[in-house]
């Protein structure tokens, strides 16, 4: 009957916090687009002092939310930083959201297979052929249109790659997981 109902789905679970660390405004901007896209509870930690991310500044920053069994939490860096893979893997049960060399390898997988190692420059140079306006630090929403288009090809081309080594991406996990919900 129907109080029955109401009653199991005041007992409904919240939906888990996606937590995302990260270092630079490029990760923001996309992690932010991803939470309009999915309306997703994703809380970005953004800073810029990105080596010394730990167990300890993880936990006093979740301290302000709400926590739910299912809370993740996402390190997403770029792996151009030396020793950076192996601190991100020291921290446990996060999922590790990293690009090499850099995020906008991500964007690139979305228009391009790409199989050659490549510096920052040189990716974002091979991005600017298909986003020409393309800005570090901001998506502007006909960018964020075309990416979301073609999420699901950059993620297939991406499972291609040869995890942390250059060039790859594991961003792909987080929108797997966003899907999943």
């Amino acid at each position: 009957d129907m109080g029955r109902q109401i009653r199991k789905s005041k007992g409904k679970t919240m939906k888990p916090n996606f937590f995302v660390f990260c270092e630079g405004e490029s990760e923001v901007a996309y992690i932010s687009h991803l939470r309009s896209q999915y309306r997703a509870p994703i809380q970005i930690i953004p800073r810029k002092s990105d080596s010394n991310i730990s167990v300890r500044y993880i936990k006093n920053c979740k301290r302000e939310y709400i926590a739910t069994e299912n809370d993740k939490t996402f390190l997403m860096f770029d792996l151009d930083v030396d020793r950076m893979l192996e601190h991100l893997q020291s921290i446990p049960d996060a999922v590790l959201l990293v690009s090499n060399p850099c995020v906008e390898l991500w964007y690139l997988l979305h228009f391009e297979e790409c199989h050659v190692k490549l510096t920052q420059n040189a990716c974002i140079k091979k991005l600017k052929r298909h986003l020409e306006h393309y800005t570090k630090g901001t998506l502007a929403l006909n960018e964020k249109q075309q990416l979301s288009e073609k999420t699901s090809k950059a993620t297939a081309r991406a499972k291609m790659l040869e995890t942390y080594n250059n060039p790859s991406t594991t961003i792909y996990k987080m929108i797997e997981l966003l899907e999943s919900l």
